[in-house]
């Protein structure tokens, strides 16, 4: 079977029923046709975010925590080359240093 795939909005859509307008999770859930689990999920991570938190797994929910998530995944990228650069500059200078003798 195949799994249903949401997209963010739609996840924000569905979580404000219950966070912003009064919905009950049964009210919430019928009326956008998910599970009660897959909503749970959603608003927890929806109140996650929104008190500031970047989710460790998974995609963000909200514009500034996918940003985020954007910024966090570029700079482990940097750290990485870095990392690579130093190995590569240490292993040419011991070459360079091999060679002068």
């Amino acid at each position: 079977m195949k799994t249903k795939t949401y997209s963010q909005e739609f996840k924000i859509e569905a979580a404000n029923l219950v966070l912003e307008q009064g919905y009950t999770y049964e009210q919430a859930c019928k009326a956008v046709g998910v599970s009660r689990s897959a909503l749970s999920l959603w608003i927890r991570q929806l109140r996650a975010e929104r008190s500031g938190e970047t989710p460790t797994t998974g995609r963000a929910l909200t514009p500034e925590q996918q940003k985020i998530q954007a910024l966090e995944a570029q700079l482990r990228r940097a750290e990485r080359e870095k990392e690579i650069l130093k190995k590569a500059t240490a292993l040419l200078m011991s070459d360079s240093i091999k060679s002068s003798y």
